[in-house]
């Protein structure tokens, strides 16, 4: 069964750092891209970060600079480590990886950045 499981998110205060973790099963995405998305409450989704297959990443420029976005083949495993945590980064992040045609998603983790 294909599947894109996320985890890793909480209740973090502002300043503070997170690390997210996507978990691919069912396929190996080595010559995949990953990508991290997110959506805040009432607020269409929109792209955060993405790793191509040969490691180059890009990010959306809110979070430039305080998200690195990494994978690891072997444990077929994208991350997203958060740093500088503000309120505005508070919402639900959704893993996508794009293989071969098929596009992948997860369900989501939520970070709440609360003071």
């Amino acid at each position: 069964q294909v599947q894109l499981v996320e985890s890793g998110g909480g209740l973090v205060q502002p300043g503070g750092s997170l690390r997210l973790s996507c978990a691919a099963s069912g396929f190996t995405f080595s010559s995949g891209y990953g990508y991290w998305y997110r959506q805040a409450p009432g607020k269409p989704r929109e792209w955060v970060a993405l790793i191509t297959s040969g490691g180059t990443t890009n990010y959306a420029g809110a979070v430039k600079g305080r998200f690195t976005i990494s994978r690891d083949n072997a444990k077929n495993t994208v991350y997203l480590q958060m740093d500088s945590l503000k309120f505005d980064d508070t919402a639900v992040y959704h893993c996508n990886v794009v293989l071969n045609g098929n596009d992948y998603w997860g369900k989501g983790t939520l970070v709440n950045v609360s003071s």
